[in-house]
């Protein structure tokens, strides 16, 4: 997959390529950013937790799911992870699932979050996706605008089951 510049101005310049280990503890992090109660977030070391690095290999294994960042000005302000579904549906069709969308509060307003998802669009398009997921949790009005902004419309409801 290739790391290529989505969005550029005279101000910024972001990139979106996939994490690598050495990014972990800054994806985790910024991943923490999407807790909305305060305690769930957990203590991650310093050493950050093997089942992070275990995790990204699993991922990296899987040539339909990539855990992706946003780079600006050389630095890691943004992740998401880009699934590939195939399914049965419409006669066989696949379909991209964006989740876990996050970009630094610091940086937020700057379009790090746009170009990251046209990073995402515009890679469902290559690899044949009809259509493109993603969730968002209820209490992120915010992010509920932006996407909509986007062109993403609610379509579905979901209903989650957990099992821990």
């Amino acid at each position: 997959m290739p790391s290529w510049v989505v969005s550029e101005d005279v101000l910024t310049a972001v990139s979106v390529r996939r994490a690598t280990a050495e990014d972990l503890p800054r994806v985790v992090e910024l991943l923490q950013q999407l807790s909305i109660d305060s305690e769930q977030r957990e203590d991650l070391g310093p050493p950050l937790p093997q089942r992070y690095y275990d995790m990204l290999a699993i991922i990296d294994a899987d040539p339909n799911n990539d855990l992706l960042v946003a780079v600006l000005q050389g630095k890691v302000v943004g992740t998401f992870q880009l699934t590939i579904i195939p399914s049965m549906r419409r006669g066989g069709i696949h379909t991209a699932e964006i989740e876990a969308v996050v970009v630094d509060e610091r940086v937020r307003g700057q379009r790090v979050g746009e170009a990251m998802m046209r990073w995402a669009i515009d890679e469902a398009r290559r690899r044949g996706c009809d259509n493109v997921h993603l969730t968002s949790n209820r209490a992120r009005t915010d992010a509920h605008r932006f996407y909509e902004r986007l062109g993403f419309r609610k379509t579905h409801e979901g209903l989650r089951l957990s099992l821990s």
